[in-house]
Order: structure tokens, then C-alpha cells, then sequence
């Protein structure tokens, strides 16, 4: 007998077709052979079915499945962002035999996430799993108080509490102001968004350092139950978005205020330019207004970071007034570069799995070097980065001057790759690295470099 099976918003196909397939009693493998499969299902390492797998299918297929739902195809077409999505493996004519291909959600569509389980009994009366597309800023479920997770992760669970945490909630609500006012101000709320999670993100890499922070880490144990306990580490790669979410609402707010950007401007040195400040107003008033009054030096300071560069894109374009700008380019303010992009929750549990799974993990560079001894590397070496690339375009003007500028950058880039070495140097010793080793790699006499290395090591402990 057919049975009625209506799709949930911006579900995916594939999540559609599990819950058409428990609607006869079937298994999802039972009910796939009615297509032509052009692809295999995607799978973990692990070798577990992916969650956020989608299926695209041809016009046949399309009709077999609104056959099985019991619904027209036009509700489907409303409800499935994936529906009338075309792939060259599948066959283009109208009266072919029902046939599929296997895809990846997110490059489909956009970002995967579990669906509220409580809010689907609620719809349809059945407890099962749903995978919807998603947004980062549309994942609590203000009903029942859950963040919903991503559903490309290899991990065990589909959402986490926040009943506890109402500033989540809140966030998401004051969300849609934002994305408005982004809008207005000519920007992609998509783009605000991201630029104000790189900034955090790396705020949250770097928090572990701290002392100050007390709200992630409340929030953090919350989420994971009271405690993370020993699995403190999965828990801050699992918990980050959720944990964070509030501040990246709070910092596209500031972002997108013109006030702020004329702090920017007045902390550039207007039409009489000069290094930002460590104690500029801008970075200042970012701390204050995501509740951090101490927050301004530290974030001033990551030369390396989305934050700066937004800094410098909004300086830059007050200077070129009048210029349009180029998207993805490095002048729009609003361009995150791809070493800004945090990675994944994905991407960090598979590293993280490697590492575990490696061989004398117990040495992988992970586990030896501290989360803070390898943010301080980054940091060096970005901030290095930074300083070069401000030396562009400077070989022009009077002799003097062309030479202090360049010799004092390039000293001050020369001390921080030094240091960054430095630091790297003594993490592979602590690490278990043989000296002589590290020393055939920086071409150094081994009595030299453990001099070097003792006394860096001195300046280390002592703070």
C-alpha cells in the first residue's frame, strides 16, 4: 500500500528516501535498488555511511520518488534544494529508467546539519534521523534548546544542549537584524558571517592562553554535559561553533557598525597614515562589546589575523575612495582568506583520529607541543608574514627614508622568524627530536644550538 511521506524543509534527498524506505518497513538498502546507482555511497575512513551524503536523480528517478512519497513532484521541488539539481553521470532523457548518483551534501547545497528528532516526531509522528541544509547561524532549535551539529563529522551525536545556555538562542534571534543590516551596508550577511568566524575561531585557537577567559570554558563544560573531562580536546573541536556563536553575532554587529569602522580610520592616522596601535580605540571597543575589556591589546596584536586584514581592507578602501571592488579580492574588506578559514569540525576530528590511531602517537607533534607553544608558532610566523607584506610598494621617496623603512621591517621580520625557529627548535627537543638531528636541519654545530636552545628554554620558563 502507498504510503504518505511529505519532505521537511530544506531536507536532503538522501535523508527523504531513509524515511520513504521505514514507511514500508524496508531498510534503506531495500529500497535503493528501484534506482541505478552511477557512484558508490560515500563513507568515513571508519567506513560509516556518511550523514550529510545527498543523492541527486534524473527525471525517472525523480518520478519514482514522488511515486513512493505519495506527494507531487512540485511539493518535492519546494522542499528539496537538491531536487531539480542536474549531474553529467545521470542520464538526460525524460522517459529514462529511474537512475542516481551519490554526492557530498555541502558541496551540493550548502552546509548539512541533523534535523531536531523532537521537532520531527512532533511533524510526523516518527522518531527517526533527518539531515537538512543548514547555516551556521540557523542551527538552535529555540523549542527544545538544541544546537544541531554538523552532519559531515564522524561522531556520535546529532545535537547538543543549550537549554542552559539562553545567550545562544538569543544570538540566532538577533541574527536577523544583522543579516539585514548587512544588507543594507552592500555586504553578503554569508560574508559577514564568515568574516566574524574567522575572527573569533581564531580568538577561540588562541583562548587556551587566557587566564582572563571564563566564558568559553563554562560554556564548553555545559555543552559537554558538566564535564569534558579527559576528552577535553575532542570537546573543544566538537563544542567550538556552538560555544562561540554568540561573540561571532556580537563581532558582525561591530563589524558592520560605521562607527566602528571610524575607529579604524582614526586609529590608521586618517589621511596621515601609521601603524595600527597596540592600544588602538577600535580593538578597544571590539573587546568591550563582546563583553572582553582586556580582549583589545591581544587582538591588536595578531598582525597574522582575519581581524587586521579586515582592518587594513576597511583603511584602504576610505583611501581609494571612489574605486569599485573587486570580489574575493584582497581590498574587499569582507574577503576572508583562505588561510583564515577555520577549519572544520570535520577536518580537525579526522587529524585528530590519525594522530590517536598513528603509531607512537604519543610523538606525534600534537600531542608533544602544546595547543599554546603551537598558536605562538602560528602567531610568529603570521605576524612575520604581516610585517613583509607591509613593506610593498615602500621603495619610493628619498633615499633615507626608503632605507629606514626597510631596514627597520625587515629587521623586526627577521627577529620574529628567528624566534619562530626558535620555538620550533626547542618543541622537536622536548618532543623527543635528537639534537643532532635538529641541528643537521637549521645547519647549525650541535654545542651552539644546545647553548641557544638552553637559553631560550630559560627565557621560556621564566615568562
Amino acid at each position: 500500500m502507498k504510503q504518505l511521506t511529505a519532505p521537511l524543509p530544506q531536507e536532503t534527498t538522501a535523508s527523504l528516501i531513509g524515511r520513504v524506505a521505514v514507511s514500508y518497513g524496508l531498510e534503506t538498502s531495500s529500497l535503493r535498488p528501484g534506482w541505478k546507482w552511477r557512484s558508490q555511497q560515500p563513507r568515513h575512513e571508519s567506513g560509516a555511511p556518511r550523514a550529510d551524503a545527498e543523492v541527486l536523480l534524473n527525471a525517472g528517478g525523480r518520478r519514482l520518488l514522488a511515486q513512493l512519497c505519495g506527494v507531487d513532484e512540485h511539493v518535492l521541488a519546494r522542499a528539496l534544494p537538491s531536487w531539480n539539481l542536474e549531474d553529467a553521470r545521470l542520464p538526460a532523457e525524460q522517459d529514462e529508467a529511474p537512475a542516481a548518483v551519490w554526492r557530498i551534501g555541502g558541496a551540493v547545497a550548502g552546509p548539512v546539519a541533523y534535523g531536531c528528532r523532537l521537532c520531527t516526531v512532533r511533524r510526523t509522528g516518527a522518531d527517526l534521523p533527518v539531515v537538512r541544509y543548514m547555516p551556521l547561524w540557523f542551527r538552535v532549535c529555540i523549542r527544545h534548546g538544541r544546537w544541531l551539529l554538523d552532519a559531515e563529522a564522524d561522531q556520535p551525536f546529532e545535537y547538543l544542549d543549550v537549554r542552559n545556555l539562553p545567550e545562544v538562542a538569543a544570538a540566532q534571534r538577533r541574527w536577523a537584524g544583522v543579516a539585514r543590516r548587512a544588507v543594507r551596508a552592500g555586504a553578503g550577511p554569508e560574508q559577514v558571517f564568515a568574516l566574524a568566524g574567522a575572527v573569533v575561531s581564531r580568538w577561540w585557537d588562541q583562548a587556551l592562553g587566557w587566564e582572563r577567559e571564563t566564558v568559553w570554558p563554562r560554556r564548553l563544560h555545559q555543552v559537554a554535559g558538566g564535564d569534558a573531562g579527559p576528552e577535553f580536546e575532542w570537546w573543544r573541536i566538537v563544542g567550538r561553533d556552538t560555544v562561540v556563536f554568540p561573540e561571532v553575532v556580537a563581532v558582525a554587529e561591530a563589524l558592520l557598525d560605521p562607527a566602528m569602522a571610524e575607529l579604524v580610520w582614526m586609529d590608521s592616522g586618517g589621511e596621515r597614515p601609521r601603524l595600527l596601535p597596540a592600544d588602538g580605540l577600535f580593538c578597544r571597543r571590539l573587546g568591550e562589546r563582546v563583553g572582553r575589556e582586556w580582549l583589545g591589546p591581544l587582538a591588536a596584536a595578531d598582525h597574522g589575523g582575519p581581524l587586521i586584514a579586515w582592518m587594513g581592507g576597511i583603511v584602504r578602501r576610505r583611501r581609494t575612495a571612489g574605486r569599485p571592488l573587486v570580489p574575493g579580492y584582497a581590498d574587499d574588506p569582507w574577503w576572508v582568506r583562505r588561510e583564515h578559514q577555520p577549519v572544520s569540525m570535520a577536518g580537525q576530528l579526522r587529524v585528530l583520529g590519525k594522530e590517536k590511531r598513528a603509531p607512537g602517537s604519543g610523538r606525534m607533534w600534537r600531542s608533544t607541543v602544546s595547543a599554546e607553544q603551537r598558536m605562538l608558532i602560528t602567531e610568529t610566523i603570521e605576524t612575520a608574514e604581516e610585517q613583509l607584506l607591509q613593506l610593498r610598494g615602500v621603495q619610493t621617496g628619498p633615499t633615507a627614508d626608503v632605507a629606514r623603512r626597510l631596514l627597520r621591517g625587515l629587521g623586526h621580520s627577521a627577529g620574529l622568524i628567528e624566534n619562530a625557529w626558535k620555538r620550533t627548535a626547542v618543541a622537536a627537543v622536548n618532543g623527543g627530536v635528537p639534537l643532532e638531528e635538529v641541528a643537521q636541519w637549521v645547519d647549525m654545530p650541535v654545542e651552539v644550538l644546545q647553548k641557544m636552545l638552553m637559553t631560550s628554554g630559560g627565557r621560556e620558563d621564566s615568562g
